[in-house]
């Protein structure tokens, strides 16, 4: 007997299952509202030299008095970085000198009240250190990964995740009273660190708890919660235009999540798997009274539970990162994995983090990305029972990339026509990340599911740390980024064909389960799949 035929005797997915769902996805809230913070509490307004002959340093000081001091750009706006250094210099006298700002500058406040920016004078020379912010945190998350990664299989789920919460409501508050850039950038590292523990803990114990059938309906549903917490981030964004405001309110729902933590139940089949028999008999006990089967089975017994334990206790011990490669199949498993991952979040958050440029407000802009995610895991939800998970994959990459490809050569006047494109190339790249969290939990034994997801998560961030970064190359030439982002999409999609399938299949425990394939289809899954036919 395995696993899966105990969590059928206990009722399956039922509503025990259900609780566990709906547990897992409010604390999972808190994800999305902190993921894309950056593009509100870091946003950069119109500025100008701060001019100290001028009436409030010349914020409210006419255009015509303005270009005495300011000089224009060749688009033949007033410079935003540069200023004369003599008072009211004439642009037509030969001594007047155009140089950087030397006395700070003046920020339009119309849209916000304030944000790191206006903080810290995070503009002109200093523009990097702003979009480095983002960085910073996608440093953090990948950080994250390899740390709760390895942790969660060793200590189990459950304790980690309350490590994160901690963490990171912590982390979120302190980031809220920041001092200094340095303290901020540390502390916004912090809580991305945290951030992964949550999103790499509570998909595995989703997935650990849902039988065969329900596995996508599972992640589609714990992946809907990133969607409607972006929508909300949107709407937060837009009635809190102080970032410190803001900071505050998007960690808060890290004090629920610490409630909800009590009735979050620990993976049984982790606890098998590791020989902790008791504890998997409480939680399995749990589920099958609730699901009210506790009367007719008999599973729960202690002996039948350790003979299930004993089958994966061979494979258990000393499990590391190291495992994830010394076996030939799982290394062709993680290099792939990775390199899908790389591309996935590479894309998404290149796609993401550019909310303007497209004839919308940012709000707006922003509202609209998270909203398109919502139809495309419907869509994906019925299309990966149909077509399988790795086919989803790798044609959600590619077409994300063809979608980026085509908005570049769209004249920026056609702003009606290059939002559509966007946000049609926005809802293919959310389908690869929602597959990719399904497909990477499938793919990895029980023993290295963990492991597994950190080391792709650490291999996405690293894709996430660098996407801000490569839209500095606009500078260089507007088109640098998004054919780089196409690109990534395109062949990581390639790589996903080298893969195998894993629709139907039981979810694999040991390491020797993935080598032998003893994950294959049922044969009464095959039979429904004949029958479907």
């Amino acid at each position: 007997m395995n696993f899966e035929e105990v969590l059928q005797e206990v009722g399956g997915f039922s509503r025990f299952q259900f609780l566990v769902l709906h547990l897992i996805s409010f604390s999972r809230l808190v994800i999305p509202l902190h993921f894309l913070l950056h593009n509100f509490i870091s946003a950069v307004p119109p500025h100008r030299c701060a001019l100290p002959h001028l009436e409030n340093y010349g914020a409210q000081a006419d255009e015509e008095t303005l270009e005495l001091s300011i000089p224009r750009n060749p688009s033949g706006a007033l410079s935003s970085c540069t200023a004369f250094f003599a008072p009211y210099g004439n642009v037509s006298n030969s001594s007047a000198v155009a140089l950087p700002c030397q006395n700070g500058w003046v920020y339009e406040r119309s849209k916000f009240l304030s944000t790191t920016v206006t903080e810290w004078d995070l503009v002109c020379d200093n523009m990097k250190f702003n979009q480095s912010l983002a960085t910073f945190f996608f440093v953090g998350v990948t950080l994250g990964g390899v740390l709760f990664g390895n942790l969660s299989d060793k200590f189990g789920r459950k304790p980690m995740l309350l490590v994160s919460f901690v963490l990171g409501g912590i982390m979120g508050t302190l980031a809220a009273f920041s001092v200094s850039y340095t303290m901020f950038a540390v502390t916004r590292t912090l809580c991305g660190v945290a951030l992964t523990g949550i999103t790499i803990t509570t998909i595995s114990l989703s997935i650990e708890w849902a039988d065969i059938k329900h596995r996508t309906f599972t992640g589609i549903i714990v992946s809907l919660v990133w969607s409607v917490g972006n929508m909300l981030l949107a709407l937060l964004a837009y009635f809190i235009r102080d970032w410190r405001h803001l900071m505050l309110v998007v960690t808060s729902p890290f004090l629920p999540a610490l409630i909800i933590w009590w009735w979050i139940p620990e993976s049984a089949r982790w606890l098998l798997v590791n020989g902790k028999v008791e504890a998997a008999q409480k939680f399995l006990s749990q589920c099958a009274k609730m699901n009210g089967k506790f009367n007719q089975t008999t599973v729960l017994e202690t002996e039948t539970l350790k003979k299930i334990a004993a089958a994966g206790a061979s494979s258990t011990s000393h499990c590391t990162y190291l495992d994830l490669v010394k076996t030939t199949k799982l290394r062709k498993i993680t290099a792939c994995c990775g390199i899908f991952w790389f591309a996935v979040a590479f894309t998404y958050y290149g796609i993401s983090f550019k909310i303007t440029g497209f004839g919308l407000n940012m709000y707006l802009t922003h509202f609209t990305y998270a909203a398109i995610e919502v139809p495309a895991k419907v869509l994906t939800y019925f299309t990966l029972d149909r077509v399988g998970r790795r086919n989803v994959q790798a044609w959600s990459l590619i077409i994300t990339g063809i979608f980026i490809g085509i908005n570049t050569v769209i004249p920026t006047d056609y702003g009606l026509v290059r939002t559509l494109v966007a946000v049609t190339g926005k809802g293919f790249s959310e389908s690869a990340f929602t597959t990719a969290f399904l497909y990477t939990t499938e793919l990895f034994p029980t023993v290295l599911r963990q492991c597994g997801l950190g080391y792709t998560s650490f291999v996405g961030r690293i894709g996430s740390s660098l996407a801000p970064l490569i839209m500095l190359l606009e500078d260089v030439w507007e088109f640098t980024p998004p054919l780089i982002f196409a690109t990534v999409a395109i062949l990581g999609g390639c790589v996903v064909f080298l893969l195998s399938e894993t629709l139907n299949t039981r979810l694999p425990e040991s390491i020797q389960d993935v080598e032998e394939e003893r994950n294959k289809r049922t044969p009464e899954n095959q039979l429904e799949n004949i029958e479907m036919n």
